[in-house]
């Protein structure tokens, strides 16, 4: 009985354990749902704040300029050349085999110089043969001259007649026109003689040497290239559209990029009245001081500052806007974004570009002086949207 009793015993259920269980099984079961209760009600909220949370415009800082006057006086640079004031070609006026060349490429010389002379030998023997034939037109005019004084004495006492005198009378006059062709003939083979002597006309410099010892040259041929130490001035091409605004005697400052520290003040001297390349006019300016540092051939840059005269027939007044600030239309139209302090907005405003350098653009209509445009991003700007201007120290239109 004692052992049946055991057994019987161990079988039995254990209702501690069962309540326990029971009351952990609850427990996870009301966590559970708590949890899921929580995150629905998070969605749900979070759902209900998106669609009640009103959208709002992206508000744009906007780079501005304030829009101002401008006087329409523009300055254009053109490069042009130096060259000396003093400058020529030197040649003989004689032909003939040169026989001593006194200078080289580069040399100075003084006024009255040699440069270069011809053999001498021909010319000695023209000159010297001129006078020859002087000499024989001297003696004949001697002979016709005694002639005609013992005609002259003769007629007059009747012992000869009229026509004898006049014979020896003109035999005088041809002898004594002989002697003056004798004359010039001796003069042109002295001046033909000094002729076969180059010699320099002012102080200069040789810029080019053409010519060589026993050289057989031509009357007239370029035998040196000289520059003169008179100065330099500048010579410059401008535009056909430029040329109405020069005059002579105006005064323009000229740069030279070989050196930057030089600053000159150039003089119009000279304006050409017809075109050359590309539709341009010569201009010629002389210079004011010529550094050492300068030199003919040099490149120089003239600034020409000019009122320019808009071609529109507008009454609004020219303005300056910066090339990014213009936006393009249709039909080859232009736009800028004018900002409106009332509303805080930019609004597109069709305008009349009239002319563009560098960066800048004139606009002749649809602008006025005080007025704040966009200069950057205009491309993602819209007509009516709102914006900022971009710089917190400026003050903000309310």
């Amino acid at each position: 009985m004692a052992l049946n009793d055991k057994v019987m015993h161990a079988k039995q259920p254990r209702p501690d354990l069962d309540i326990m269980l029971m009351t952990n099984f609850l427990k996870w079961e009301f966590v559970v749902k708590i949890s899921i209760a929580i995150v629905v009600s998070l969605l749900a909220l979070s759902a209900c704040s998106e669609q009640s949370a009103p959208s709002k415009e992206t508000i744009r800082p906007i780079a501005w300029t304030e829009v101002k006057a401008h006087a329409l006086t523009q300055m254009r640079r053109l490069a042009g050349t130096t060259a000396a004031v003093e400058k020529a070609s030197l040649s003989f006026l004689v032909g003939g085999k040169v026989s001593t060349v006194a200078v080289k490429l580069g040399q100075s010389f003084k006024q009255g110089d040699v440069l270069a002379t011809l053999d001498q030998r021909s010319f000695t023997l023209n000159y010297q043969s001129a006078q020859a034939k002087l000499e024989q037109a001297r003696s004949a005019l001697n002979e016709t001259q005694n002639e005609y004084q013992r005609y002259k004495e003769l007629v007059a006492k009747g012992l000869v007649s009229q026509s004898g005198f006049d014979n020896a009378e003109a035999a005088y006059r041809s002898a004594r026109s002989n002697v003056d062709v004798a004359q010039s003939q001796v003069d042109l083979a002295q001046k033909d003689r000094q002729d076969s002597t180059l010699r320099a006309p002012y102080d200069g410099v040789i810029t080019k040497r053409i010519v060589e010892p026993s050289q057989q040259i031509s009357p007239g041929q370029s035998v040196f290239e000289i520059e003169g130490k008179g100065g330099l001035e500048v010579q410059v091409l401008v535009p056909e559209g430029l040329i109405q605004q020069l005059t002579d005697g105006m005064s323009v400052p000229v740069h030279f990029p070989a050196a930057p520290e030089v600053n000159l003040t150039g003089v119009i001297s000279e304006v050409g009245t017809r075109a050359e390349t590309a539709n341009a006019f010569p201009i010629t300016l002389l210079l004011y001081g010529s550094p050492p540092e300068l030199r003919a051939g040099m490149t120089a840059e003239v600034d020409i500052t000019y009122t320019r005269k808009t071609h529109l027939n507008t009454n609004h007044e020219t303005v300056i806007v910066p090339l990014s600030a213009l936006g393009a239309g249709q039909k080859q139209s232009q736009f800028v974004f004018v900002y409106h302090s009332d509303s805080q907005m930019v609004h597109k405003r069709q305008v009349v570009a009239d002319n563009v350098l560098g960066n800048q653009v004139y606009i002749s209509d649809g602008l006025s002086a005080g007025e704040i445009i966009a200069v950057a991003g205009v491309a993602f700007l819209r007509d009516g949207q709102s914006v900022t201007l971009l710089d917190a120290n400026i003050q903000r239109f309310n």
